[in-house]
């Protein structure tokens, strides 16, 4: 059996190793400590350099905990709307649900493949002329490429509902100079395995509001009043981050923009070996855009081969791909929620797939891949 070539594997810089020893030397295993801090003054720093103190981040469990507790801040309860990009990971729905809240869908436009604005505000006011303001609105920075948050945020304002970045797939990415997850009221940014930096499972919630940070740390540690005894006045979650993970994080983040420079090397890769290949093409950056390219994404639109050939062929030789993500208005759990599309993520979902992306893939990997590809289009 030939070696697997994942799609997108965690790649450790060195460092981690010594924050977490530090951890294990000082007995610092516990929920909370020292390298927590010092992760989320890395991420502020990292998201608005020279000015990392108007930016508050507290360290979660996963990316989903971020949202949860964003909508919670938002005062998101049962019976409300939230506005959602369609083409997501589910986790981008799921807190919704949580809350007993409805999801509203929205379609993607084709530069970007992520939230269409026209479609977001005609979703806006056809909820307004059914009574039902939406609460928040949450679009996603898909496979890094930022979305038309311009645009976003002042449809966004011209209705004041609040903004919630879903940055999961983003951190290193740009718009106009813009880091990715400082555009929201409130973001979330993902350190899952496969993520461009890991804390082996892990996220952060990022708000410009030094308030709603510390609310999101006090919820996220079960939401203990301060009295010497467990006493407790709201519900409260299990949803902070660990000393360990954080240490592997605060290595993680020394080396984020090599990682970022790789995975846009890999990109290139692929655009340039991949040229004469008929019916492939890429999502292209649109102009003021900078994407961290945390996967390499292609749409398959070949007379004779779909994307699922392309898979399957790949999957055979033992190199890991994965389809675009299902479109959540097609997702049989949430097939009752209202959508407002004009097919454009479905034609993504149909078409598109995610090739072996990691910022540790070598190049014999990549003439594998490669070799392998040509034969399916030969």
């Amino acid at each position: 059996m030939l070696q697997k070539i994942w799609l997108s594997s965690p790649h450790m810089g060195g460092s981690e190793r010594k924050f977490v020893t530090q951890a294990f030397d000082e007995n610092w295993v516990a929920p909370l400590g020292p390298n927590v801090n010092g992760l989320e003054k890395d991420i502020a720093s990292f998201l608005h350099p020279g000015n990392e103190n108007s930016i508050h981040v507290a360290a979660l469990s996963s990316g989903t905990a971020a949202l949860h507790l964003a909508l919670i801040l938002l005062d998101v309860k049962a019976g409300d709307e939230v506005i959602c990009q369609s083409m997501t990971f589910s986790a981008s729905a799921n807190p919704i649900a949580y809350q007993g809240a409805t999801p509203v869908f929205v379609d993607s436009e084709k530069e970007t493949w992520n939230m269409s604005p026209e479609l977001l505000e005609i979703a806006i006011k056809d909820r307004i002329s059914k009574g039902k303001k939406p609460k928040a609105i949450i679009p996603v920075h898909l496979y890094g490429m930022p979305a038309k948050m311009t645009e976003i945020s002042n449809i966004a304002g011209k209705y004041e509902i609040p903004v919630i970045e879903d940055a999961a797939e983003a951190l290193g990415s740009h718009l106009n100079g813009q880091n990715c997850g400082t555009f929201g009221i409130i973001a979330a940014l993902s350190f899952n395995g496969n993520k461009i930096i890991t804390t082996s499972g892990g996220g952060a919630l990022v708000a410009h509001d030094a308030k709603l940070a510390e609310k999101a740390r006090f919820l996220s540690t079960q939401a203990r009043d301060a009295a010497p005894h467990y006493q407790h006045s709201h519900i409260g979650y299990n949803y902070r981050m660990s000393n360990i993970c954080a240490g592997i994080g605060r290595g993680q983040m020394e080396v984020l923009n090599d990682r970022v420079l790789q995975r846009r090397a890999n990109f290139d890769w692929y655009k340039k070996a991949l040229a004469n290949i008929e019916g492939i093409s890429f999502c292209e950056e649109p102009q003021g855009c900078y994407s961290n390219r945390w996967l390499t994404t292609v749409l398959i639109n070949h007379p004779a081969k779909t994307r699922e050939d392309l898979r399957l062929a790949l999957d055979a030789v033992n190199i890991e791909s994965r389809p675009l993500w299902k479109p959540m208005h097609c997702q049989p759990i949430f097939k009752d929620a209202p959508f407002y599309g004009d097919g454009t993520s479905e034609a993504l979902f149909k078409d598109g797939l995610c090739l072996p992306s990691g910022s540790n893939l070598k190049d014999e990997e990549r003439e594998r891949i490669l070799r392998e590809i040509k034969k399916v289009f030969a």
